[in-house]
């Protein structure tokens, strides 16, 4: 005798034996993962966040400035500058006078850490030069020459 099995994915011939256990294979899984057949235990919940909060300063701007106070910088004033070439360079000698691209008079300029900061005037203060600031760069002038 030949026993023919029945098309339609494959069942036994009881049928709903292997369905049920197919359906509670199904059920498990997605109890594991949380789906639409798991326990309310077992279903993942939103998580909770403590609201976010502007935090104030630690303290006053002069303690945050404290910090960088002490930080060594190079101030220089600028009278002028020239491009020669390395001839007349290597002729210079005491005595010899160098054309500068700037007339007398003109501010001169104030760089610290070689980055322009202000502009001024040449001044003798107790037999010591010193310079007179006539007018500082602002920031925003400041983050334009650095591009």
């Amino acid at each position: 005798m030949v026993e023919t099995e029945q098309s339609g994915a494959g069942a036994p011939a009881d049928g709903g034996s292997t369905d049920a256990a197919m359906a509670d294979d199904w059920a498990a899984a997605l109890a594991e993962q949380g789906g639409p057949g798991a326990s309310p235990a077992e279903v993942a919940r939103p998580a909770s966040f403590q609201e976010l909060k502007a935090e104030t300063p630690p303290g006053p701007v002069e303690e945050k400035l404290e910090l960088v106070m002490d930080i060594p910088v190079t101030l220089s004033v600028e009278l002028g500058r020239t491009k020669i070439q390395i001839r007349e360079l290597l002729q210079l000698a005491q005595g010899s006078v160098v054309d500068l691209d700037r007339l007398a008079g003109e501010p001169m300029d104030v760089l610290v850490n070689g980055f322009l900061i202000a502009r001024g005037e040449v001044v003798l203060v107790n037999d010591k030069f010193g310079i007179r600031l006539t007018d500082i760069i602002s920031p925003t002038e400041r983050a334009k020459r650095l591009a």
